[in-house]
């Protein structure tokens, strides 16, 4: 009877401890509300699934650098120990960009005779828990690729029905995170196929970034919060202006999903790979930001242009997405013909907005955000900090701001109320 008392006092204080948490985190993300300016409806969260999948993870956005929009299938340990490197050597690893993604490739392809992946012989001769090691070594963290299917994109095999002892294998080499694709699935429902990874990455007790990769064919962002960390939302990302603002819109219908825990994710970046002009490739970081997008470096970081860098160095942008507050911006407004001239906005932490001004017309234009379209309160004046130019543009606006945008550029900006920058 002692046992039982003291088991039903235990589950008791268990149980208040976890709604507290629970309240903790609610009200933590709960946004203010007023009629004037409606900012709840404007950047709902509604939708957001509090602890998401659970493991620990995933608490901002990641941050980190992937193989394939640039190596594509062209790449060996040397490269990735010399992406590493880089990382460190460049600064990149101090502001964030942790994780060394491999992407499709790395595998034999075939398993071996004991029903095991094998790393490429001749990309990887030291084998992947060395290299995870020295990946380590650098305080970065390593991350592999699989698929949900047969075989992956690149016919290598794949982790269906071989999830546990995948997942093992990818723990004991030390593995940090997991980028799991959608090819050769058999047609069986992705609800169905994702899972089994989920629970056999968690049986492993390695905390691993599960980053599901299903292209939004089912509309991901209404399933995926419980079982992964992130999960992309389109399909992959080309190095062009088509493909990069096409990717932004599908992304921003489901904002509402999005929070700590679990992440829409509209493929990695193409900054620095020749696709864009220097004002695109900084309105496609800026967006990315803005909606708390994966940030996943995806050109030779050894060899960047000094464009490219100070691009991906922004850290007033990357601040952004890394905003504790976790809340994904979203396009609030559109002007001009064919709605090209936009407003996306998005509240951070301390009262403070996240605002881009994005011009997508053909020639340069001048765009408005009004208070009550982004969400502010008409009574108060903003000061207004240009991110790119690392300044304050206005310390007093009241009502409305505006700039000149030259085309397919954006400017991004932080709205802070007046007396805030004063003091700072």
């Amino acid at each position: 009877m002692a046992n039982s008392t003291f088991n039903s006092v235990t589950a008791c204080r268990i149980t208040l401890i976890l709604y507290v948490l629970y309240i903790t985190i609610v009200t933590a993300r709960v946004l203010p509300y007023t009629p004037e300016n409606s900012i709840a409806a404007i950047y709902d969260t509604s939708k957001y699934g509090v602890l998401q999948l659970g493991n620990g993870l995933a608490s901002t956005p990641q941050m980190g650098w992937n193989s394939w929009n640039y190596f594509r299938c062209d790449f060996d340990e040397k490269v990735i120990k010399e992406i590493a490197d880089a990382l460190v050597s460049t600064g990149l690893s101090k502001l964030g960009y942790n994780y060394v993604n491999i992407d499709d490739c790395w595998s034999e392809p075939d398993r071996d005779a004991e029903g095991k992946m094998v790393p490429d012989l001749k990309a990887f001769p030291s084998g992947l828990k060395s290299l995870a090691d020295y990946v380590h070594s650098k305080g970065l963290k390593l991350g592999i690729y699989s698929d949900a299917g047969l075989y992956t994109c690149q016919s290598r095999p794949g982790s269906l029905k071989h999830e546990l002892d995948d997942a093992a294998l990818f723990a004991s080499w030390g593995i940090d995170y997991l980028k799991y694709d959608n090819c050769f699935n058999l047609g069986i429902e992705p609800q169905e196929r994702f899972p089994p990874m989920r629970d056999a990455l968690n049986a492993t007790g390695r905390a691993v970034f599960y980053s599901l990769c299903e292209w939004g064919v089912n509309d991901p962002a209404l399933w995926a919060g419980k079982i992964g960390n992130s999960w992309r939302t389109t399909d992959d990302i080309i190095d062009s202006w088509e493909s990069m603002t096409t990717i932004a819109d599908i992304n921003d219908k489901w904002a509402a999903y999005a929070g700590p825990g679990g992440w829409n994710d509209p493929d990695m970046l193409e900054v620095g790979n020749g696709g864009m002009t220097y004002e695109e490739y900084q309105a496609h970081f800026s967006i990315w930001a803005l909606m708390k997008a994966p940030l996943l470096v995806g050109c030779d970081v050894r060899n960047m242009t000094a464009e490219t860098y100070e691009i991906l160095t922004n850290e007033e942008a990357i601040a952004v997405n890394q905003d504790p507050l976790g809340v994904q911006g979203r396009k609030v407004d559109t002007q001009g013909p064919d709605g090209c001239y936009q407003i996306w906005a998005g509240p951070l932490t301390g009262q403070r907005f996240v605002v881009a001004l994005w011009n997508r017309c053909s020639e340069r234009a001048t765009i408005t955000a009004k208070w009550d379209t982004i969400g502010l309160e008409s009574s108060t004046s903003y000061s207004v900090k240009d991110l790119w130019k690392h300044d304050y543009v206005s310390l007093n606006s009241m009502t409305s701001f505006s700039a000149e945008i030259e085309s397919h550029a954006c400017k991004m900006y932080i709205f802070a109320p007046a007396g805030a920058a004063s003091a700072a």
